[in-house]
């Protein structure tokens, strides 16, 4: 028979292992954050013969009413006390919100943890990987949000800046139609299929045309970094307007340990133009990681067709190398696949089935080869 256990044992106990149920959001345990308000345990009415069996109800304060992580938070913590191996405990959930002062003072607390841009410490882990290109139409975003779902598939954690204020899209691409929680002028990112997220387009009138200039766009990403809850992501991908204009300056300003990725499409014109985009590094301290030839060939019938052409990644990388003194290379030259715009636009990265695992598709399978090759640089 198992050793009854007082109350006030199994009330610190549970508590211990609540401190391994993590916040979605703020990547820190629901103890740290101070969502456990209080743990009561008491001997059930129908006990049986050792009397160990404890109703254990758990008050958790959330961040905001509403959250939509409630279900999530609430199934861990039940799986926390199911877990519990010397007594049976009856779960009971007690979910509420945390008072304003309450609020206030955590959030004062994170952001004085942090106090600016999380990217630009010294001894940041976080992999920055600005995707650019010299025109629009190359498929850049489509990259982008692909290779961000790929990151999260394979384990690392990502997150995305939709950098391209005017022509932003990686809110569609994901599916995603929310806004970010705001706790008290602090963002938390939204989260679909594995990848944390901001964008304009997640804000109410972002439907409307945007005339910002410059020094507008320099705060606007500015405020996608420091206003936002990051946590300490693995990789951060920044999907960048087409060119080499405002938003590229102050990405290598905001972000001077970023790594840029060059995205063209095989012809001439878009490839001539993609090395304009690339040595942007030699005016701002970025180091141009690598090229990524995107619709190099449509497979049909077990022929390769290049529609657009050959060649232009190579002549890119081959150019950036030259210009820039360093090796530049052609990380990936990725199939034309209609599935990519077909499912992209239906809100799922196309690299990934509807369970949000890695599909056993071409694409996934090159996505896959350039995001390992990336880390491994």
């Amino acid at each position: 028979m198992t050793e009854n256990r007082p109350a006030g044992h199994i009330e610190a106990q549970i508590y211990d292992r609540l401190s391994r149920v993590i916040d979605p959001e703020l990547g820190r345990s629901v103890t740290d954050l101070g969502m456990i308000a209080a743990i009561d345990a008491v001997p059930t009415a129908n006990a049986g013969a050792d009397g160990n069996r404890y109703d254990v109800t758990v008050h958790v304060e959330l961040t905001v009413p509403g959250c939509p992580l409630s279900e999530t938070i609430t199934n861990q913590i039940n799986g926390a006390i199911a877990s519990y191996p010397d007594a049976t405990l009856v779960p009971h959930i007690e979910v509420g919100a945390m008072s304003r002062d309450k609020l206030d003072t955590l959030v004062a607390d994170l952001k004085a943890e942090r106090r600016q841009n999380p990217f630009n410490k010294p001894d940041t882990k976080t992999r920055i990987f600005a995707i650019a290109s010299g025109k629009g139409g190359v498929g850049k975003s489509s990259v982008t949000a692909n290779l961000a779902a790929t990151f999260a598939a394979l384990g690392y954690s990502t997150a995305a800046i939709d950098a391209d204020i005017y022509g932003f899209s990686l809110p569609k691409l994901f599916g995603v139609t929310t806004q970010p929680t705001n706790l008290n002028g602090m963002l938390m990112p939204v989260t679909a299929w594995g990848v944390k997220l901001i964008s304009i387009g997640m804000f109410a009138g972002a439907d409307r045309a945007i005339l910002w200039r410059g020094p507008r766009l320099q705060r606007s990403l500015e405020q996608f970094l420091s206003d936002v809850w990051w946590g300490e992501p693995d990789v951060l991908l920044l999907d960048l307007a087409p060119g080499t204009g405002d938003m590229a300056i102050s990405v290598a300003q905001a972000l001077p340990n970023a790594e840029l990725v060059v995205v063209t499409t095989p012809q001439p014109s878009a490839s001539d133009v993609a090395v304009r985009s690339g040595l942007v590094a030699l005016q701002v301290p970025m180091k141009v990681r690598g090229v990524v030839e995107n619709m190099s060939y449509y497979e049909h019938n077990g022929e390769r067709l290049e529609i657009f052409g050959r060649g232009g990644g190579e002549r890119v990388s081959a150019q950036l190398t030259s210009a820039l003194g360093y090796d530049v290379p052609l990380l990936a030259t990725l199939p034309l696949v209609p599935e990519v715009r077909e499912v992209g636009e239906s809100g799922r990265p196309a690299v990934l089935t509807p369970e949000g695992a890695l599909a056993s598709t071409t694409v996934a399978t090159e996505f896959t080869r350039l995001a390992r090759r990336l880390m491994a640089l």
